[in-house]
């Protein structure tokens, strides 16, 4: 159930959650599953507690980059940084070490220094040709730090390459390109909605129900004239 509903409803995700931690804590799944849920909703020191102890029982280092992003989210950059530097990282797999510069990027411009944050994604995973899971992400992030340092014209070619990478809607990398273009999106919708209905035959700004209005009025007028002739 955390799993199903953390993206969509991550209170949810974190109220089961709890009931998991409370029914099995001793089982690692149930407190990673549970780091998740908390991080999912910003409690970044509950998530950091709960994904300790899931490594403390599994042994792994795949949570090594999101307990570094935990620290972040506690005003902690520099203590993100000294993790991304830890041996750790060595041991991870290629889209931990990705998500771990990721990290450490953010670190960097939490930090004010923009320069580094860029020189930080600049990476053989940034260049590469092929697509991966963590293409657009990593040509978003890199976008976003060029825009930031003020390189508009870089940020604009990379935001594309991003969108071109995002296969899944990973990213607002379409709604960045407008904005930079300057194009605004209609919804057409309420356009539709906020339109006068009219038929051939009314005048000008006549609505169709005015019209029946209009007819239903003169039929009972026609009516009382006959009742009145009746009699």
């Amino acid at each position: 159930m955390v799993a199903r509903l953390i993206d969509e409803d991550p209170e949810g995700a974190y109220g089961y959650s709890k009931v998991a931690l409370r029914l099995a804590s001793r089982v690692a799944a149930v407190r990673e599953a549970g780091g998740f849920a908390a991080y999912a909703t910003q409690r970044y020191s509950e998530a950091l507690a709960e994904f300790r102890a899931a490594r403390r029982m599994s042994g792994g280092v795949e949570l090594w980059p999101v307990m570094a992003d935990c620290e972040r989210g506690l005003g902690r950059p520099e203590k993100a940084l000294d993790m991304a530097g830890a041996p750790e990282v060595n041991k991870l797999d290629k889209a931990g070490q990705v998500e771990m510069r990721l990290v450490a990027a953010g670190a960097r411009r939490d930090l004010g220094q923009l320069d580094a944050a860029i020189v930080t994604l600049q990476s053989p995973e940034l260049a590469a040709g092929s697509v991966q899971p963590w293409t657009a992400r990593l040509r978003y992030a890199y976008a976003d730090a060029l825009l930031a340092a003020g390189r508009e014209g870089e940020a604009r070619e990379w935001f594309a390459k991003a969108l071109e990478a995002d296969r899944d809607g990973s990213t607002d990398a379409s709604d960045r390109l407008a904005e930079m273009d300057g194009v605004d999106f209609v919804d057409a919708l309420d356009e539709d909605e906020d339109e006068v209905v009219t038929e051939p035959g009314t005048e000008s700004g006549e609505t169709v129900v005015e019209q029946a209005t209009e007819a239903e009025e003169a039929e009972d007028s026609v009516e009382g004239q006959v009742g009145r002739d009746e009699d």
